[in-house]
């Protein structure tokens, strides 16, 4: 397995085919019921804005964001009615999947509007995105049930795209990073199983670890995305806070099974 520095996460190729699906992806806001709520100093209603307004900016505009869990810090209906207050307006759809700190059925439940999809596999172009529930209750860590590793196995025999990129919350490769890899996806073994059964996979995008990271294994892409509000410190055995400011990554699909993608990092909001 090798690795490229997350210092190259923000590498992209100079040309891209017009016609690439370009996702947003954000993970890991942390929003609370009350807007002004500070999560260790940090006002995450402020940051996701502000990385919002960040994206809006580009001039090649997004045709979906994919949200890879911990929408919400406090599990209130509240807080999601914010995410969705929030992503509303780009008016394009948003594919959401729970984290360690969502609470599963008030996400579903404020996330039922026709733009919004919590789960399941949707395509876009020549691309199917599969959308994973690692969600564990009572616990940092995350486990895929057997049955929903069964849907995976299902669903990727029967996808018809000619490329798949899978999206989960937890991180099911080590980073090297004590404290964070322990609070993993814990069966990653199980679901690098069945995802090596699979000839058109090409990418993995998680986030949990608010960090950015691009690894390698067996031709398909490993990536995690910055938080929409804090960083950790990368490759750290114990927990600390990295310097880094608010961040979320692009994700261009291209029809050959490349993906061109930037990390961007925003200015911090304290």
């Amino acid at each position: 397995m090798s690795s490229t520095a997350a210092g190259k996460a923000g590498h992209r190729h100079a040309h891209v085919a017009p016609s690439a699906p370009r996702l947003l992806h954000i993970t890991d806001t942390h929003l609370h019921a009350a807007h002004d709520t500070r999560l260790r100093g940090v006002d995450t209603f402020l940051t996701l804005s502000r990385v919002l307004d960040r994206a809006r900016c580009d001039p090649r505009p997004a045709q979906a964001v994919l949200a890879t869990g911990d929408l919400s810090q406090d599990e209130t209906p509240a807080s999601y009615a914010a995410f969705r207050d929030l992503l509303a307006p780009l008016d394009i759809p948003v594919w959401c999947l729970p984290g360690n700190h969502d609470e599963p059925r008030a996400m579903r439940a404020a996330l039922a509007e026709p733009q919004f999809r919590v789960g399941g596999a949707h395509l876009t172009g020549n691309w199917c995105v599969i959308l994973l529930d690692s969600y564990l209750a009572g616990d940092h860590g995350g486990r895929l049930a057997p049955a929903h590793l069964q849907w995976l196995d299902a669903t990727l025999q029967a996808a018809t795209a000619p490329h798949v990129l899978v999206a989960i919350h937890h991180h099911p490769l080590p980073l090297g990073s004590g404290w964070l890899d322990e609070l993993g996806l814990y069966n990653a073994d199980a679901l690098l199983e069945v995802l090596d059964c699979c000839p058109r996979l090409r990418a993995v995008v998680a986030g949990h670890v608010h960090q950015a990271s691009d690894l390698s294994r067996n031709g398909v892409r490993y990536l995690t995305t910055p938080s929409t509000c804090f960083q950790f410190l990368p490759e750290s055995d114990v927990f600390a806070v990295d310097r880094r400011p608010p961040g979320f990554r692009w994700l261009d699909l291209q029809s050959d099974g490349s993906i061109d993608t930037e990390v961007v990092w925003t200015e911090t909001a304290r």
